[in-house]
């Protein structure tokens, strides 16, 4: 049975190039499915146009919705984007779709029924193209780390595609703490502690050029964020208050 009711949820900072073809993608795909769906786009603290741009877009697409942070951080707009979504399947997306966008069914009922599906670029059936050997070296070494400190079993928590299933994002999005790179290593650190189902689903991912992760600078900030999340889980931040 397919889901009622689909959000695609796109961070957006400093996308207006990027942006209108990524939208154009999502709604051509959407436009033939049996589902209701909407697309929200969450432009925060741009330097180009990009809200401008996704504001005169929305004006001719009714389902699709504009929200402005005033703060960076992708990890603050996915929340944003994700809490205020309708769907009862949030999906979130990067703006560049270097997953191809047909994809996104497959992390949905009936092909997956899954509270969190995540897409890999390590699991069974994953493919990459185009990207250079350094940055799948660093990528690897960082994933190692998520696994040996955080998440073990988990091979690709990094690739920007991944599917809630909306009871569980309204559950554990609140918790969330950290508005930078490392925000979904976080929410699915949550999702385990609070014993939901994780899937990895391997894609065909496609290397774009443009990526706003400075390896050198960010790497030593995203190892910090381990450390914080490991320290959060051990003092109960993210446990259900009463």
């Amino acid at each position: 049975m397919n889901p009622p009711f689909l959000s695609i949820v796109i961070p957006a900072r400093n996308e207006d190039t990027r942006l209108p073809r990524a939208l154009g993608q999502a709604f051509a795909f959407l436009e033939s499915q049996t589902y209701s769906s909407e697309v929200v786009v969450v432009e925060n603290a741009s330097r180009d146009h990009t809200l401008e741009v996704a504001q005169k877009l929305a004006r001719n697409i009714p389902n699709l919705r504009v929200l402005h942070e005033d703060l960076p951080g992708k990890g603050r707009a996915v929340r944003r984007g994700v809490l205020e979504a309708n769907g009862e399947y949030r999906f979130i997306a990067d703006a560049d779709f270097s997953m191809p966008v047909e994809q996104i069914n497959r992390f949905l009922p009936p092909v997956c029924s899954s509270n969190i599906a995540i897409a890999s670029r390590e699991a069974a059936g994953a493919v990459r193209y185009g990207e250079p050997g350094f940055r799948h070296l660093t990528g690897r070494v960082y994933n190692f780390l998520i696994r040996s400190l955080i998440l073990p079993g988990l091979q690709d928590t990094q690739c920007g595609f991944k599917c809630f299933q909306a009871s569980v994002a309204e559950d554990i999005f609140p918790y969330q703490t950290l508005t930078g790179w490392s925000f979904d290593v976080e929410l699915l650190a949550i999702a385990r502690r609070r014993g939901y189902m994780i899937v990895e689903i391997g894609i065909p991912w496609y290397y774009t050029p443009g990526s706003k992760v400075n390896v050198l600078h960010d790497s030593w900030r995203m190892f910090l964020d381990l450390l914080t999340i490991r320290s959060n889980a051990r003092r109960g931040v993210y446990d259900a208050h009463a």
